[in-house]
């Protein structure tokens, strides 16, 4: 069975808030959507307010998901839902950087190549509306 991670896709003023791995050493550098591992017993949406306000410093409102489950390497799973700040101003807490990026920025970072594939379903549902 699949280890379960969750990211969060968190639009602003139609800006998507891109993060910059600081680890491990073969990952640093790349860009991602903020997240991480669900804890046993927790709910996917659970985990994901939790690692937004660990990782972050925010809260954030869970959204409509994106996709369905995005593989990572052999051993992983991502599941990823658009989110919405509630409180806070995000903080690079655990990456190196933050970016809010505009429709048209999308690809200005060289996200994490599982990633990838999730950026582009983000921006169809934000250019649908």
């Amino acid at each position: 069975m699949a280890i379960v991670v969750v990211g969060a896709a968190i639009v602003a003023d139609g800006r998507l808030l891109a993060a910059q791995r600081a680890e491990p050493p073969e990952l640093a550098g790349g860009w991602e959507f903020p997240g991480g591992k669900v804890d046993e017993g927790e709910s996917d949406e659970a985990a994901l307010v939790r690692e937004c306000q660990e990782e972050l410093g925010v809260l954030v409102e869970i959204g409509e998901r994106v996709g369905g489950e995005w593989p990572l390497g052999d051993d992983y799973v991502m599941r990823v839902w658009l989110a919405s700040l509630v409180s806070g101003v995000p903080e690079a807490k655990e990456h190196l950087e933050l970016r809010w990026l505009a429709l048209d920025e999308l690809y200005d970072v060289p996200w994490l190549a599982a990633d990838l594939p999730v950026v582009r379903a983000v921006e169809f549902m934000l250019r649908e509306g």
